[in-house]
C-alpha cells in the first residue's frame, strides 16, 4: 500500500493501533458514546482537581474560631468587618470565604453554592503523587486498581447510544480518574483537535483517513466514529464561540479550560463528565509575601484565579446550570496543617474543603465540624477529617448522573447520601442500600445582611 500524501499508511496505522490496544491509534481521538436516552436525566458533572494539597482554612475560614488566628499570626484573613472588602466574607455565623472568593460569594447569593468542610481522603499518606492516586482510583490506600472512579462510573453506566464525547479530560494526560474499561478523550484544547485552527489541514487529514479507512471492518467503523466527531466540533469552534451573559474568563490555563468545556456544554455533543486541574497549591511558602497582608500572596493569587474561572463559567452557562444540570465538584489530594510554619506557608497535612456549584446545591456547609483545639487535631497538627469525600463525588453519581452502582465505582466503600444536592426525582437508591446515613450538621447562611 502507498502512504498517504500525508505520510500515513494503513499498515502504519495499523501497527499503531496493535500497540496501543485501542481500537484506533493512540494519538488519534478516544471516544465514549452516551444513549439518547440518558442524556436529559443527569447532569453535566465537571471535576476541578486543585493539584498540590489545597489549604481548606484559607479558603473556607472558621473565623469565630481563635485558634485559627492563634496558630497563623501572619497568614490569617482578617476577621469580617461591614464595609470591609478587604476581609472575610461571612458565609454564616461560623465560616466565611476568603476576601479572594467573591465570585463565589455571589453563586452563594443565588443559592448554587453547597460547602463541605474537614473532608478528604483517609488515606494518611502526605506523598502528592500518592495521595492523587488514591482520590482519583476511589480508594484509600489501596493501590490494587488501575482504573478511576470516573471510568468505572462511565463503565457501570454506559448505554448503546452513538453520540461521542461522553467525557474529556483537559490536559496533557488522561487523568487517572478517567481511566477505566470505557474510554475517554484526553485534549489539551479544542483548537489543536481543529488541527490549531488549520481548516486546510484538518479537509487534507481526513481525506487521507477516508482513502485508508474505506472498508467495512472494525477499525473502519472507528474512524467514522473520529469523523462524526470531527463533524461535531465544527460546532464548538474556538475561533468563533462567544460567552454568554458578559461572563469573561480569565487567561489563565484553568479559565481557558472551562471556557472550552462551557463550548462543548453549549453545542450539545452528548458531553457528561469533563475533569480539569488547577495546579500550584502546594504553598509551604510565600502564602503571604508582603509587609504580613494575606490579600499580598500566593494563596490570595491562587484563590483568585479559582475564583475568576468559576464565575465566568457559571456566569456563561447560565440557566443551564438548573436546566438540564451542570455541576462542578472542587477537590484536592490533602490539606495543610493548621499552624503556619516559618515561611509563612503551610505544611501538608489532611482535611480540606470542597465546593459543589450546581443548580441542584443546597446551599450551606455541609460538615461534621471538629474543632481547632489540641484535643481535635489529627495528629496533633491537622484539620481531621470527618467527611470522606466519597460520600460527596457518591451523592453526586447517584443523585444528579443517575448512577446507583456505587458498590462498582467505590468498591468497599458505602457513601452517604449527605444532603449536599437535591436529587434528581427519577435518581436511583444505590444498589448496596447505602442512601441511608447520617446527615451533616449545615450551617445554614445568614438571613438579611450583615
Amino acid at each position: 500500500m502507498h502512504p498517504s500524501p500525508s505520510g500515513l499508511s494503513r499498515r502504519r496505522l495499523l501497527s499503531s493501533a496493535a500497540l496501543s490496544g485501542a481500537g484506533l491509534p493512540s494519538w488519534m481521538p478516544r471516544l465514549a458514546f452516551r444513549s439518547e436516552a440518558s442524556g436529559p436525566s443527569r447532569d453535566v458533572l465537571v471535576c476541578l482537581f486543585q493539584r498540590g494539597g489545597m489549604d481548606g482554612l484559607s479558603a473556607v475560614v472558621p473565623y469565630e474560631e481563635p485558634r485559627y488566628f492563634e496558630l497563623r499570626p501572619q497568614i490569617a484573613f482578617r476577621a469580617p468587618k461591614a464595609g470591609d472588602a478587604s476581609a472575610i466574607i461571612p458565609l454564616d455565623a461560623q465560616f466565611g470565604l476568603a476576601p479572594a472568593l467573591s465570585g463565589l460569594k455571589s453563586i452563594w447569593d443565588d443559592g448554587h453554592l453547597a460547602v463541605v468542610h474537614a473532608t478528604g481522603s483517609p488515606h494518611g499518606s502526605r506523598s502528592h503523587f500518592e495521595a492523587m492516586g488514591y482520590m482519583e482510583r476511589g480508594t484509600a490506600g489501596d493501590k490494587g486498581l488501575s482504573t478511576g472512579w470516573l471510568g468505572r462510573h462511565l463503565d457501570a453506566s454506559a448505554g448503546d447510544g452513538d453520540t461521542p464525547f461522553r467525557a474529556i479530560g483537559f490536559g496533557s494526560g488522561l487523568p487517572m480518574s478517567l481511566r477505566g474499561p470505557f474510554p475517554a478523550a484526553s485534549l489539551r484544547s479544542i483548537a489543536e483537535f481543529h488541527l490549531k485552527g488549520r481548516e486546510d489541514e484538518l479537509a487534507r487529514f481526513k481525506r487521507d483517513l477516508e482513502a485508508l479507512w474505506c472498508g467495512d471492518d472494525w477499525l473502519s467503523e472507528d474512524t467514522r466514529a473520529t469523523f462524526e466527531a470531527l463533524a461535531m466540533l465544527e460546532k464548538a469552534n474556538p475561533l468563533q464561540y462567544q460567552p454568554a451573559n458578559g461572563a469573561t474568563y480569565p487567561a489563565t490555563d484553568l479559565g481557558q479550560g472551562l471556557k472550552q468545556i462551557a463550548q462543548l456544554i453549549k453545542a450539545d455533543l452528548g458531553l457528561e463528565v469533563a475533569c480539569i486541574d488547577i495546579g500550584g497549591w502546594d504553598t509551604h511558602v510565600n502564602q503571604v509575601w508582603v509587609n504580613n497582608d494575606p490579600n499580598r500572596g500566593m494563596m490570595y493569587n491562587l484563590l483568585q484565579k479559582l475564583d475568576q474561572a468559576i464565575m465566568a463559567f457559571y456566569r456563561d452557562l447560565g440557566q443551564r446550570f438548573v436546566d438540564p444540570g451542570v455541576t462542578l465538584v472542587t477537590m484536592s489530594e490533602f490539606g495543610r496543617r493548621v499552624a503556619q510554619n516559618a515561611g509563612n506557608g503551610t505544611d501538608h497535612g489532611e482535611g480540606s474543603c470542597m465546593f459543589v456549584v450546581s443548580g441542584a446545591a443546597n446551599r450551606g456547609v455541609h460538615t461534621d465540624w471538629p474543632g481547632l483545639e489540641p484535643e481535635d487535631l489529627a495528629l496533633g497538627e491537622d484539620l481531621a477529617i470527618t467527611v470522606d469525600y466519597r460520600d460527596v463525588l457518591g451523592e453526586l453519581l447517584v443523585g444528579r448522573m443517575g448512577n446507583g452502582r456505587l458498590d462498582r465505582i467505590f468498591p468497599g466503600y458505602a457513601p452517604r447520601m449527605r444532603g449536599v444536592v437535591r436529587h434528581r426525582a427519577d435518581a436511583p437508591d444505590p444498589s448496596d442500600g447505602s442512601a441511608g446515613g447520617r446527615a451533616l450538621q449545615v450551617y445554614l447562611p445568614f438571613v438579611g445582611n450583615r
